[in-house]
């Protein structure tokens, strides 16, 4: 009986130690006001690689984008690399995919959004108020929501430069 106990306590701690990381990232540098599905500038296609660069060495196992062309440009060199797919939502659907994400288990995600988006996936996933929203000039951050476990954790960094200027 005892080994079931152990058997039982150790099938439980490893189940707890299975982290799932969100990288959420807001789309990349977009041309100006052309309309309003801008394409992105040559900036943003550098900063899309400086994404794809950093989440190399990450396992990425999904990736999720709206349909705008900015966000799917964002994605596309992480999903080449990955060989996956981008999964398409609305940010009327952000609240459901997101709580579908929470089940997630051991897997890394990258979701592009937008600058008043970000926010709230990243304080949806926390179940707190953890940022604002983004100012309309900034790019180049990411993200970082972990799960390990019921725990969570957030971390926000500056995706470093790896693209030539």
């Amino acid at each position: 009986m005892t080994k079931f106990f152990l058997i039982l306590f150790l099938a439980s701690f490893l189940v707890a130690c299975k982290t799932t990381t969100y990288y959420i990232s807001r789309h990349a540098e977009r041309a100006g006001a052309m309309g309003n599905d801008p394409q992105l500038t040559p900036e943003g296609e550098k900063q899309a690689l400086d994404l794809r660069d950093y989440l190399q060495g990450k396992n990425i196992k999904a990736i999720y984008s709206t349909n705008f062309n900015r966000t799917r440009a964002t994605a596309q060199p992480t999903s080449q690399h990955f060989n996956l797919p981008i999964n398409i939502y609305t940010p009327q659907q952000a609240n459901g995919m997101l709580d579908s994400l929470k089940a997630v288990n051991k897997n890394n995600i990258l979701i592009v959004g937008h600058s008043n988006t970000v926010d709230d996936m990243v304080n949806r996933l926390m179940g707190a108020s953890t940022m604002s929203d983004l100012a309309e000039t900034e790019y180049g951050n990411l993200f970082i929501v972990r799960k390990k476990g019921s725990s969570y954790s957030f971390e926000r960094i500056k995706v470093p430069q790896t693209t030539q200027r």
